[in-house]
């Protein structure tokens, strides 16, 4: 069964660090079998939230809001993919999932957290965790966390160091466990038609 699974990422800095992460597990993800998009804050580029889009009438959200919404209604799961800011989830990436609510609901999410630092983002991954969980969103016990994150990978883009092969070694049983909750919640989704 493949499953499709929406990559988010939240950075708009100049030197962005973590895009070769994400750009990684988006193709980790095709390896496996399975079908990945990377969803970039930086280039969805949505305003600061204002109005939610399920507070547009209907046909009326912004063009890029209204077709995220059906890219998040048509996935099976999510990985999201933060930086640490002063222990906090990226603002970007924050801003683009709180424009949705209902769109989220009854399926899986998976955190994978970086930082510049050696405690790899878990900070910032502790209140995700929060917040995706409150949205509606069932969330892995498995992280994928990613310390010194300027040394994790080369020029290419391919895990380096001892920071990118703890990344290459702990992958399969992260994504394990994210396919294991796609597979239940949409079993159950299967049966039990959510209200929304």
């Amino acid at each position: 069964m493949t499953r499709h699974i929406l990559v988010f990422y939240g950075s708009y800095r100049r030197d962005r660090q973590g895009i070769r992460l994400a750009c990684w597990l988006v193709d980790a993800i095709v390896a496996r079998g399975d079908t990945a998009e990377l969803i970039d804050a930086k280039t969805v580029d949505l305003p600061m939230l204002d109005r939610m889009y399920k507070e547009y009438p209907k046909g009326e959200a912004p063009a890029a809001m209204e077709e995220l919404a059906g890219k998040i209604r048509a996935a099976d799961g999510f990985l999201f993919v933060t930086g640490e800011y002063n222990w906090g989830p990226q603002p970007g990436l924050k801003n683009l999932t709180d424009h949705y609510l209902e769109e989220w609901f009854w399926r899986p999410a998976a955190i994978a957290c970086y930082s510049a630092g050696p405690f790899a983002g878990v900070r910032a991954m502790m209140g995700w965790r929060d917040t995706l969980g409150e949205m509606g969103m069932a969330v892995t016990s498995s992280i994928l966390p990613v310390g010194r994150i300027g040394g994790a990978f080369d020029a290419e883009g391919q895990p380096a160091g001892e920071d990118g092969a703890r990344l290459v070694k702990s992958f399969p049983r992260f994504a394990d466990d994210l396919n294991w909750w796609i597979d239940a919640a949409k079993a159950q989704r299967a049966k039990v038609d959510p209200p929304y």
